[in-house]
Formats: C-alpha cells, sequence, structure tokens
C-alpha cells in the first residue's frame, strides 16, 4: 500500500492571552464590539494590534524639525572627513573583525 500526504492549509500558530478586568471594562469591550458587530474576542484582538502597530511606530520613527532635517541631508550629501579618533577606529576594527 502507498502512503498518501493530505497537504494541510497554512494556518497560524494561535496562542492565548488572558486579561483580568473589571466587569464594567468588559461590558464596555463588549458593547464596542456589538456595536461594530463582531465578536468580543475579534474586537479585542484588533484594537490590540492597531494599538501596538501604533506604539511601535512610534518608537521606530525618527521626527526631525526642518533645521535638523536639512543638517542631516547636509551631511549626508557632503560628509566631512574622518577625525583621528575615527581613523583609529576604523583600524581597530579591521584588526579585531574578520570578514567571511
Amino acid at each position: 500500500m502507498r502512503a498518501t500526504t493530505v497537504k494541510r492549509s497554512a494556518k497560524p500558530t494561535t496562542v492565548r492571552l488572558e486579561a483580568r478586568v473589571p466587569s464594567p471594562i468588559k461590558d464596555l469591550i463588549g458593547r464596542a464590539a456589538s456595536l461594530e458587530g463582531v465578536t468580543l474576542s475579534d474586537f479585542v484582538i484588533t484594537i490590540l494590534q492597531r494599538s501596538a502597530a501604533e506604539v511601535v511606530r512610534e518608537h521606530e520613527v525618527l521626527n526631525l524639525s526642518v533645521r535638523d532635517s536639512a543638517a542631516f541631508a547636509k551631511t549626508m550629501l557632503a560628509p566631512p572627513k574622518p577625525n583621528r579618533k575615527l581613523t583609529q577606529a576604523f583600524a581597530r576594527h579591521r584588526q579585531s573583525v574578520t570578514m567571511k
């Protein structure tokens, strides 16, 4: 007899996330979910994901003033020559790091 391999759909692994909240907060979340026409779990997951993405974005994005942005662009387009300490640091790096 020949073995047959059944290909299963690639379903993302899920994990459990629990939180204890006061009853009025759960009621409020439940009401909001109902108004959106989704389950409480789907509502919580959507809101948490949106909020988490915003927090990460706020910490990853660097906001510069117009003056700082212009200074950064100017330095990138015409970088200064390396000073003595930077030249020494490059030399130490070349001696201590091997490239493969």
